[in-house]
């Protein structure tokens, strides 16, 4: 077995996840009293660029030296990191974000917590370690993600921590955020219980305008009563957020599309709300400006793009004729890609139960486009008497034959012919 040069505890998320009560996340330890040189001769492997991280031979762990930081410039990039062995574990902990991460275990079980993360653990209360954590933009976008993840369980922030996060956004720290960041955090936070947090955090702060400012813009635009009870489009985005959270636990890209499925509401003249009519193309400027900005995985763009260009063809997938419905399947290029069928059915099921009052109720048009589509999928050219057909006539014929396939479909779904 291998042995580790210095004292090692164990930190972060397993120590706090364990004190929780919940699933422990990825071990990670910090090593005092060491040096680089030591771990690598006892067979540790180096991986760290920015700072000493190693990780274990055998069970693939990382292994941190113990560091202090020190603020060197803008952004979450602007740091002068000094790792030695003579940088105590107090200090390590100290340069962490919230007192509930700062919190070791010693191998033999016993807790080191100097800023006492039990206890706001206990009060479920997220407060930062010290006045360093100003030095770092991304805390901000951790916090959000943290309360998506624990509003459930009654986290709040510290009211001094929330004044240190709007600080730091009046000092323009947050614009220093590499996108690649910024969607990281805000991707984990699309995954977790409560992403509606995420967005009240941020806009608490005022970091939403900076960082989502296309929804940032949805906060306060009105919609039709008798459709949206909840009235404001920003509230209805959170509630289907937290809707696609629950229909399809930790999807990210289906929280994605209901982060971006109504931006087109924001750019609806102010004369003409709380209608929104044709709020479906327009919304897909802005959501391709953000996915740009943000460098967003270009599969979740293809499929955000579909939600909000489809999305209220799909609430009225009942009225629709057959052949309607089949440009439609053709359009979300539902034939080579089938799963993004069942994609935009979930996002717009969010869709139409993220309101208030409806969070219950039924939504027929999601299994109803997944029966017509699998009976589209299912008609293949192979299997039709076309051997006197060629060219375009070939098409013509499938595509009648899919039009009969859909029908049959919605008859045995209703019961009617």
């Amino acid at each position: 077995m291998t042995s580790v040069p210095g004292t090692r505890y164990l930190v972060g998320g397993a120590v706090r996840d364990t004190l929780l009560g919940r699933a422990q996340s990825d071990r990670d330890w910090v090593v005092v009293g060491a040096t680089p040189e030591a771990m690598r001769a006892a067979g540790f492997i180096a991986v760290g660029r920015d700072f000493p991280v190693f990780l274990h031979p055998h069970s693939g762990e990382e292994h941190a030296l113990a560091r202090t930081e020190r603020k060197s410039g803008a952004g979450y990039r602007g740091f002068v990191v000094h790792a030695a062995p003579d940088v105590s574990l107090e200090e390590d902990l100290r340069r962490r974000d919230f007192t509930v991460n700062a919190i070791a275990q010693a191998e033999d079980g016993s807790l080191v917590d100097p800023f006492g993360g039990q206890a706001d653990l206990d009060a479920r209360l997220l407060r930062h370690v010290s006045d360093a954590f100003v030095e770092d933009p991304v805390r901000i976008l951790r916090a959000a993600r943290f309360m998506a993840r624990w509003a459930d369980l009654g986290f709040r922030i510290a009211d001094d921590t929330r004044a240190l996060m709007k600080q730091m956004v009046e000092r323009g720290e947050v614009d220093h955020l590499v996108p690649e960041r910024i969607w990281q955090e805000i991707g984990k936070g699309l995954t977790e219980a409560r992403p509606s947090a995420m967005l009240r955090t941020l806009r608490d702060c005022d970091a939403l305008a900076r960082v989502l400012p296309e929804v940032d813009a949805l906060y306060g635009v009105e919609q039709r009563a008798e459709y949206h009870p909840e009235i404001d489009t920003g509230v209805h985005t959170e509630m289907v957020l937290d809707m696609c959270a629950r229909l399809v636990p930790g999807d990210a890209l289906i929280g994605f599309c209901g982060l971006t499925h109504d931006l087109g509401k924001a750019l609806t003249p102010v004369d003409v709300r709380p209608k929104h009519i044709g709020h479906e193309q327009s919304g897909l400027a802005p959501l391709r400006a953000l996915a740009a900005r943000l460098r967003v995985p270009a599969e979740y763009l293809a499929v955000a793009e579909i939600v909000c260009r489809e999305h209220l063809n799909v609430h009225r997938l009942d009225e629709m004729r057959a052949d309607t419905v089949l440009k439609l399947i053709e359009r979300c290029d539902g034939f080579r890609r089938p799963e993004r069928i069942a994609q935009l059915g979930w996002a717009c099921e969010a869709d139409k139960r993220g309101r208030l009052g409806m969070s219950d109720c039924a939504y027929p048009s999601r299994p109803l486009l997944a029966r017509m589509h699998a009976a589209a999928l299912a008609v293949q050219a192979r299997d039709l008497p076309l051997q006197h057909l060629s060219g375009p006539a070939i098409g013509d014929a499938l595509r009648r034959a899919r039009v009969a396939a859909i029908k049959a479909a919605r008859a045995g779904d209703d019961g009617q012919a």
